[in-house]
């Protein structure tokens, strides 16, 4: 990789591919790292590094064998252009993808619940329709540093706490109180949500097989302590088990509405809901979207997924 950028190079003054070398270094903390992602030797990078500290006449990274760190000089440096740095490439993105159709590389981040026939079926879709784009495809529940591990899109389930990302909710779902027939035979049937107390439940991220379900009907709202004999971290397992009958699970509208048809499951307290639960399209800040990224956020936007509501 000989240049980041193609035209901005002027002898008289810093050399921004230098900065930019700096920026992403910095961005990784790590000299490894930051190369791999810039296509570029290691040795090269760092040697573009020190060479940005001589020219500007101050230190700005502290190494060690075990860390790198930034100086106060290199913090407040960082500071002042990474955003500007942002800007040119969003600029120069800009320019050269008005000329090309969507090609290259996509990281994509999504929830263990989405590992299914439906949603490989949208990405080989997908994949289909952009032949140039290529996706290397995260199935994960962790919440991913798009920075550290590179990641351009993740899909994310319920609210988000990281402010330097960007969000776009895409769609909503709820989720019903169900049980199988037979864990109900012989068994009193909920009659207001505190009654759930004394039910086996199906749980998902609990302590000590314990948790507090939320639930809403209008604008009435309640929060039941509830237990049981089975927690899961993903969803499918927390389907699973309520389906084989070990109690009462929250599951969501979509997910279970043909087996409530079907009469394999009921839905119980049936004016109560989940509150709301938005699903998330999250990438890194820009004001640029690159044109790879954009198709994929609009079919994501579009498809029918049986696992949401989409939004219009």
């Amino acid at each position: 990789m000989e240049s980041i950028f193609h035209s901005c190079k002027n002898h008289d003054m810093t050399d921004l591919n230098d900065i930019a070398i700096f920026v992403k270094v910095a961005q990784f903390e790590s000299f490894s790292r930051a190369a791999h992602a810039l296509g570029m030797p290691v040795s090269t990078v760092s040697r573009r590094v020190t060479a940005l500290e001589e020219q500007l006449g101050v230190t700005l990274l502290q190494r060690t064998t075990r860390k790198l760190n930034l100086t106060a000089q290199g913090r407040a440096y960082f500071n002042q252009c990474s955003e500007p740095l942002s800007h040119l490439h969003d600029a120069e993105r800009v320019l050269v993808d008005t000329q090309r159709k969507p090609e290259g590389l996509l990281r994509i981040s999504a929830p263990v619940v989405l590992s299914q026939e439906p949603f490989y079926d949208f990405i080989s879709d997908f994949l289909k329709t952009y032949p140039l784009i290529r996706i290397d495809l995260f199935i994960t529940n962790t919440f991913l540093d798009l920075i550290a591990e590179n990641v351009d899109l993740a899909i994310r389930f319920g609210e988000l706490r990281d402010s330097t990302i960007i969000a776009q909710r895409i769609g909503k779902s709820v989720r019903y109180v169900v049980a199988t027939p037979d864990y109900l035979r012989g068994r009193p049937i909920p009659a207001k949500p505190e009654d759930l107390s004394e039910h086996q439940c199906i749980l998902m991220n609990s302590r000590n097989n314990e948790a507090e379900w939320h639930l809403v009907s209008g604008r009435k709202s309640a929060k039941v302590q509830v237990s049981g004999p089975i927690s899961s971290r993903d969803f499918q397992s927390v389907s699973a088990f309520t389906y084989k009958g070990h109690g009462i699970g929250l599951l969501s509208s979509n997910y279970c509405d043909e087996r409530i048809e079907r009469g394999e499951l009921v839905r119980l307290l049936p004016e109560w809901t989940s509150p709301e639960i938005f699903l998330h399209a999250v990438y890194q800040t820009r004001r640029f979207i690159p044109l790879k990224l954009q198709v994929f956020l609009d079919a994501l936007k579009a498809w029918k997924s049986p696992l949401w509501i989409p939004l219009r």
